[in-house]
């Protein structure tokens, strides 16, 4: 069924209920490991098989070990600040699983495992996080956003490419990761809109972790769930358990070919949980219990999807054996790269804010090369002139 404005115009009723999320988040592995009750969603998601759900498995095992290793940087003081994804890489690793190379994905600031995902080197996704210049990767290598700390402006961003897409009839789809805190923002509503409007090949994942910093849900959204609002820019929602990868994986790849074959836009909301603080910066046990978040310990993606793959005979001890070491070597990376000393230069402040410097800039890296200079650090003619 179409969403075209066509459609809707014709067929009200049943274009409404089209739009409306099913009643329950899409579930197909339960959360102890067994396959889910059967439940009748809007759609029919069947599960993936066993070897995509094992790629999909050794991905959630790197990825949890990505968060851990970044985790223990910060603290060694390597990296400046690491927003961290641990307990809801799911949904990363499903939206990476489902673009094909040629699609374009727009990550958050949180969704490094999905850049790295995407073929990008780690070091140089973890560049800006360790407080280095610029972003440490050009978008256009490997199809990825840069991850940025303002909220909601990548949906523009992906938006964008989806409209060129379709205007040049590529059959490009764009993917656009946030969070629940995104949908409070003006450009939530704009690029919703837009590509609504538009028709335009792009998906939206909110991943609802329920924290918007340290403000709840509740305080943002009275909506029935995030996924309903899809509904007044006339495209259709869908929800979605954020912590079961199968689900995952039938729902944003449904809404991606769907998109991919001229269906136009969807909006899907996963409901999982940020299971540590915002960021290093951030001490959450000043609005939330301990006991809160332990009720989303046996939820865990990661442990759910290995023992529904244990259960079903899919993941032998030489799969478990190569996972846990292709984990550690990314760890190892990790290590070894940013446990490097950078050689920083002052004048690149000034040297890439404008194609041709201006006046004031070029004073002001004269002034600053001299005084570098003058304390052994540098030689006057690395100014700009």
């Amino acid at each position: 069924m179409s969403n075209h404005p066509e459609f809707l115009e014709s067929n009200g009723s049943r274009a409404e209920s089209y739009l409306l999320p099913s009643a329950e988040p899409v579930q197909l592995i339960a959360a102890n490991g067994t396959p889910a009750k059967a439940r009748d969603y809007k759609e029919s998601y069947p599960l993936p098989d066993h070897q995509t759900l094992v790629e999909g498995y050794e991905r959630l095992v790197v990825g949890r070990r990505i968060n851990d290793q970044a985790g223990a940087l910060v603290r060694q003081g390597r990296m400046a600040v690491y927003p961290s994804s641990y307990g809801q890489e799911a949904c990363q690793v499903a939206a990476d699983m489902c673009l094909r190379r040629g699609d374009w994905l727009f990550p958050t600031y949180r969704d490094t495992v999905a850049v790295l995902g995407r073929g990008v080197d780690p070091l140089a996704a973890f560049e800006s996080l360790r407080g280095d210049w610029h972003s440490g990767y050009d978008p256009h290598d490997h199809n990825t956003g840069i991850p940025t700390t303002p909220l909601a402006t990548q949906l523009l961003h992906a938006v964008g490419v989806a409209h060129a897409a379709k205007l040049k009839g590529e059959d490009t789809v764009a993917l656009a990761l946030c969070g629940d805190g995104a949908s409070s923002e003006g450009d939530f509503h704009e690029a919703l809109n837009f590509a609504a409007v538009f028709h335009v090949p792009v998906v939206f994942l909110i991943q609802n972790n329920q924290y918007a910093i340290s403000v709840p849900l509740i305080h943002q959204s009275v909506a029935p769930s995030l996924a309903h609002k899809a509904v007044g820019y006339g495209m259709p929602g869908e929800r979605v358990d954020g912590n079961d990868l199968a689900a995952l994986l039938a729902v944003l790849g449904h809404a991606v070919e769907r998109a991919r074959d001229g269906g136009g836009p969807a909006l899907v909301e996963a409901h999982t949980y940020r299971m540590q603080s915002h960021t290093n910066a951030d001490d959450a046990t000043r609005y939330r219990s301990d006991a809160e978040v332990a009720q989303w310990v046996p939820r865990d993606p990661l442990l759910r999807l290995k023992k529904y793959l244990d259960d079903a005979g899919a993941l032998g001890a030489a799969d478990a054996e190569r996972i846990a070491a292709a984990a550690e070597d990314m760890a190892k990376t990790l290590r070894d790269g940013l446990n490097t000393e950078t050689t920083l230069d002052p004048l690149d402040l000034f040297r890439h804010v404008y194609s041709e410097p201006t006046p004031q800039l070029r004073e002001q890296s004269r002034l600053l090369g001299a005084e570098l200079a003058a304390a052994g650090h540098l030689a006057p003619e690395g100014a700009q002139s």
